[in-house]
């Protein structure tokens, strides 16, 4: 594991990532039947009330696309913690900042390197 870390740490950060991965799972359970094809019976909705279903629908398909990604980002970050490279930047290889991976345990760049690539 990286040096900035004690077990303790790394604890917290493995409870982190599971605790959202657990929630993501929640969510996307949840929300399955959004997600569902719209039933285009003219006979019982109106074409207004079918339009909106499709919006609703469409919004939930892009609410499960980003929750997905975020799963493969929390997933890939443990395996990082498991392989002891968490918390290192994949740009520079400096350690990431304890309050960056605390808000974002995905976190992949340091701040300087995050703010190179954004600009």
């Amino acid at each position: 594991m990286v040096d900035h870390f004690d077990p303790k740490q790394a604890q917290r950060f493995e409870a982190l990532i599971r605790d959202e991965l657990a929630e993501l799972q929640r969510l996307t359970e949840g929300t399955e039947a959004d997600r569902a094809p719209v039933q285009l019976d003219q006979q019982s909705v109106g074409r207004l009330s079918r339009m909106d279903a499709m919006q609703g629908q469409a919004l939930a398909q892009a609410s499960g696309q980003r929750r997905q990604a975020r799963k493969v980002a929390l997933e890939m970050a443990r395996r990082r913690l498991e392989t002891g490279e968490f918390g290192e930047c994949l740009d520079c290889g400096e350690p990431i900042a304890l309050k960056r991976l605390e808000i974002d345990p995905a976190a992949t760049l340091c701040i300087s390197c995050a703010q190179r690539s954004a600009g």
